[in-house]
């Protein structure tokens, strides 16, 4: 069992109607939200966000994707490049 415990932040006026809940797909959706500016700025890792929140790594990176946030953060001519480099690479190994 995860152990919770209680912390009062301020917020906007009108927001807190919003962050009560009694669901708790939303309460995870909600906490993992509240921790992704961390993980964004390598404060943690996903791993860690994960075991904070009591669940899998592939869990959290599953729903960060669901709400639009890509574990990824290469875009797709970055990675044709790194796959360009990498094939050089390899292409020079082979000829050794």
């Amino acid at each position: 069992m995860l152990t919770t415990e209680s912390v009062t932040i301020k917020v906007p006026v009108g927001m807190s109607k919003y962050l009560v809940t009694v669901n708790p797909e939303m309460e995870l959706t909600r906490n993992a939200l509240l921790l992704y500016p961390y993980i964004l700025n390598q404060t943690i890792s996903h791993g860690r966000a994960a075991e904070i929140l009591g669940i899998r790594k592939s869990e959290l990176i599953d729903l960060y994707d669901k709400l639009g946030y890509s574990y990824f953060d290469m875009t797709m001519d970055d990675l044709d490049d790194e796959l360009n480099a990498f094939r050089e690479v390899k292409k020079k190994e082979a000829a050794v």
